[in-house]
C-alpha cells in the first residue's frame, strides 16, 4: 500500500532526495502507534519552534562562510589595477553583511536562552526564522555579485549556498507564515 512517486528535481538541497509518497490502506497496529491518534498535526506544531530555532543555526556558518570567501575572492580579484575588496561599496557591504549576520545571532541566544528557561519563544523563533531566510538570501545575493561571473558557476562555493539556503524561507514555515505569527503574537493580526 505505500507507492513512492519518482524523485523530485529541486532548485537546490539536491543532495536529500524529496519525493512523493502515497499510501493506500496501509494499516499500522495500535502498538505501532506514536502518541494519540489523530494528534499527528499537533504533534508536528508543537516542535516547530525547535525547528525553526535549529535552521536559524545552521545557516550562521555557512553565512559567515560565504563572507569570508567574498572577502578573501574580492581581496585577490583585480579590476582596473586594484583589489575589488579596495572599493568602499564592496567592503562597506560585507561589513553591513556580517553585522546582519552578528545580530542574527544574538536574537538566536536570546531565544535559546528563553526557551531553556520555559518559555513559549514562538514570537522570537518566528523572528528569527523570517530573518534568516531573508538575510540567506540578502547575503549570498550580494556575495554572489561580487564574484562577478565566476559566482555563476557551480565550481565556487557562493553558488551553491544562493541555490540551497534558499530554502530557509520556505521549509518549517513560510516568510509569510511567520509574519503570521509574529502578528498574532504582537495582537496586530486582523480577525476574521
Amino acid at each position: 500500500g505505500i507507492h513512492i512517486a519518482k524523485k523530485i528535481d529541486k532548485l537546490g538541497m539536491r543532495s536529500s532526495d524529496t519525493a512523493q509518497i502515497f499510501f493506500e490502506d496501509v494499516r499500522v497496529p495500535s502498538k505501532n502507534l506514536i502518541g494519540e491518534e489523530g494528534k499527528g498535526f499537533t504533534y508536528q506544531m508543537l516542535q516547530f519552534q525547535e525547528e525553526r530555532l535549529w535552521g536559524v543555526a545552521t545557516v550562521l556558518t555557512p553565512l559567515e562562510t560565504v563572507i569570508k570567501e567574498t572577502i578573501d575572492y574580492t581581496r585577490q580579484r583585480k579590476v582596473f589595477g586594484r583589489s575589488v575588496l579596495h572599493n568602499q561599496a564592496v567592503h562597506f557591504r560585507l561589513a553591513e553583511l556580517a553585522t546582519e549576520v552578528e545580530l542574527l545571532r544574538s536574537l538566536l541566544y536570546r531565544t535559546v536562552a528563553l526557551y531553556v528557561e520555559g518559555n513559549d519563544v514562538t514570537k522570537f523563533a518566528s523572528m528569527a526564522k523570517l530573518k534568516a531566510g531573508r538575510l540567506a538570501r540578502e547575503v549570498t545575493d550580494s556575495c554572489l555579485q561580487f564574484w562577478g561571473g565566476m559566482g555563476f558557476t557551480s565550481e565556487v562555493l557562493v553558488s551553491r549556498f544562493y541555490r540551497d539556503l534558499r530554502l530557509m524561507s520556505i521549509g518549517g514555515g513560510t516568510d509569510e507564515t511567520m509574519l503570521s505569527v509574529i502578528c498574532k503574537h504582537m495582537e496586530i493580526l486582523p480577525s476574521k
